[in-house]
């Protein structure tokens, strides 16, 4: 199918106006990272994406995924210890395998959750700035290849104003407080995903849709996307009324 030049250069300019909104207003990172990986999918010849950011110790950890599949497989990634996103992380260099044979040579762990979710090609972007490396962006297909350079180039674009928008501050900062902003974050992380899988049993939704539920119902309201996850593990926000919404 081809795309419309016009209709691609407004969704991009959107897409980095979206991002770069970061520079000038508070804003939710975990809102940031998925706005990130959805927009990656929607503005490149990729399936799915996936982000990994670093914690206090060095350690990386899933924080968003424009999928279900992408979830698992970087969830797998970190348990197996092996991946393009850890190389990438590491070496602070782009990473890609361009079929399943090559991603089998190069992570034979990896390469089996990779082609039970469906992918059969990969690129990895680190999240960086200067000499600062926070993360790593993964794009999967589902068909062999490898991106052409202009797609690589708009993705670490696309990378790089998310990462500048996670450490910019509009007064100076200690690093330190830039170290506990991105700790919150993760921590906030884990309780999104204890509210989702409360919200997907009560409403027998799939993951990605309860997460739908959930940002949806902090927009609305315009509350932080954490402060509705902790009220709906807590029990003090009515979920009824979310997913009567999110039905409608």
């Amino acid at each position: 199918m081809s795309v419309d030049p016009a209709r691609h250069e407004q969704a991009l300019a959107a897409a980095f106006v979206g991002l770069a909104d970061t520079l000038v207003a508070d804003y939710d990172v975990i809102d940031l990272l998925h706005r990130l990986a959805t927009e990656c999918v929607h503005l490149l010849p990729v399936d799915a994406a996936g982000l990994l950011l670093s914690d206090q110790r060095g350690s990386l950890r899933v924080v968003s995924s424009s999928s279900e599949q992408a979830r698992l497989v970087e969830l797998f990634q970190l348990e197996a210890n092996e991946g393009p996103c850890l190389e990438c992380f590491r070496t602070s260099q782009p990473v890609a395998a361009a079929d399943g044979a090559e991603i089998r040579a190069r992570w034979p762990r990896f390469a089996v959750r990779v082609e039970r979710e469906g992918f059969r090609s990969l690129h990895a972007l680190p999240l960086r700035l200067r000499r600062d490396t926070i993360g790593a962006l993964n794009l999967f297909r589902v068909e062999p290849g490898r991106l052409s350079a202009d797609d690589a180039q708009l993705a670490q674009a696309l990378a790089d104003v998310a990462t500048i928008g996670i450490l910019h501050e509009r007064v100076l900062r200690q690093h330190e407080v830039v170290v506990e902003q991105l700790q919150g974050a993760l921590n906030s992380r884990v309780v999104i995903e204890q509210a989702k899988g409360v919200l997907a049993e009560r409403g027998g939704l799939e993951m990605g849709d309860a997460f739908t539920a959930l940002r949806s119902y902090a927009r609305q309201h315009n509350q932080r996307l954490s402060d509705v996850a902790q009220n709906v593990v807590e029990g003090s926000l009515d979920t009824g009324d979310m997913l009567e919404r999110h039905r409608h």
